[in-house]
């Protein structure tokens, strides 16, 4: 009888083949280099930011407090039927840098609120900014019809 061996090898002999050449590039050095660009630029990212500075109003003042500050005020008024008033003051708009010209002249704190009736159109809005920034005035404060509402205050 014949015996049958044991056999613990592989069951197929395999020759090693020559090398050829590969065509496929290796992407891991490339993705190294882009993960450190994209860090560098995350990290300088919050540096170039800008942004726009507003003055808030302080809602802790007393309504002495604010009186004393209204006195200084500069307050522009534009009705819906296009008449504008300085200070409750009524002038033609080509007299307005003119005016604003010798009010600020003397103050060191060049700011004016401006307040516009809701149908008033943006155009004429804007001329009364230009004529105001013209006269040297450097903030202007713009004065909502819900914020006229919430100071009790009728607007035109």
């Amino acid at each position: 009888m014949a015996h049958a061996h044991k056999h613990f090898g592989a069951d197929k002999v395999v020759k090693a083949e020559t090398a050829h050449a590969h065509a496929d590039m290796n992407v891991t050095p490339l993705i190294d280099v882009l993960l450190v660009l994209l860090v560098i630029f995350m990290a300088t990212l919050p540096l170039g930011q800008r942004g726009v500075d507003i003055n808030l109003p302080a809602e802790t003042k007393t309504a002495q407090q604010q009186q004393e500050v209204d006195v200084s005020q500069i307050m522009i008024e534009v009705t819906a039927d296009k008449r504008i008033s300085v200070n409750k003051r009524d002038i033609a708009i080509a007299d307005l840098e003119k005016e604003l010209r010798s009010i600020y002249e003397t103050r060191k704190d060049k700011q004016i609120f401006l307040a516009g009736a809701e149908t008033v159109p943006y155009g004429n809005i804007i001329a009364v900014i230009d004529a105001a920034k013209g006269a040297g005035v450097e903030k202007v404060g713009i004065v909502t019809a819900a914020m006229r509402r919430a100071a009790g205050v009728q607007g035109n």
